[in-house]
C-alpha cells in the first residue's frame, strides 16, 4: 500500500536516490548526491518557497513531486514551477506518476496557485504524453538559461 505525504529531512537521502535516476534521464542535468541534498533541505526549511510531496511504500519513497512557488506578474497572482517529478522504475505503470500529480496540483491550488509551469527534455515524449493526459498544454515559450557559476 502507498501513503500520499508531505518529505521530511529524514527522507533527504532516499529523495536523492530518486533525484539520481530523474537526471540520469535527463541531458542538461547530473546527479549530485551533496549537491541534491542541499537543495531539497533548502526547500523544506522554508515552507512557503515550496512543497515536497512524496509517495512511500513501506515508509520510504518511490516517487516525489516538488514544487516550487513564485509571484507572476502576468497574472498577479501565485504560481508554481513543478521542478521535479520522478517514479521508481519499478513502481511505473500503476497510477503511482498519477497520483503524485494530482496531490501536486491540489497543493498548489491549495497554496493559491494560479498556474503550474514544468519542463521536459524535449525528446522525452513519454513525460509530455503524460502531462498532457492531466491537462498540461504545450507552450510557445522557450526556456533559456544562464548559468551563474
Amino acid at each position: 500500500m502507498h501513503t500520499l505525504r508531505h518529505a521530511t529531512f529524514a527522507d533527504i537521502p532516499d529523495l536523492c536516490a530518486l533525484l539520481a535516476q530523474l537526471f540520469g534521464q535527463e541531458v542538461e542535468f547530473v546527479a549530485d548526491a551533496a549537491t541534491q541534498a542541499r537543495g531539497l533541505q533548502r526547500i523544506l526549511e522554508a515552507p512557503d518557497s515550496g512543497d515536497i510531496l512524496m509517495l512511500a511504500e513501506d515508509d520510504r519513497p518511490v516517487g516525489m513531486v516538488s514544487l516550487l512557488y513564485l509571484t507572476s506578474t502576468a497574472l498577479g497572482s501565485r504560481v508554481a514551477l513543478l521542478e521535479d517529478m520522478v517514479v521508481a522504475p519499478g513502481q511505473r505503470g500503476h497510477g503511482c506518476g498519477s497520483r503524485l500529480l494530482e496531490a501536486a496540483i491540489d497543493c498548489a491550488r491549495q497554496r493559491g496557485c494560479r498556474r503550474i509551469t514544468l519542463l521536459t527534455d524535449g525528446h522525452n515524449l513519454d513525460a509530455q504524453r503524460f502531462y498532457r493526459q492531466h491537462g498540461f498544454a504545450g507552450s510557445d515559450m522557450k526556456a533559456m538559461r544562464l548559468m551563474l557559476d
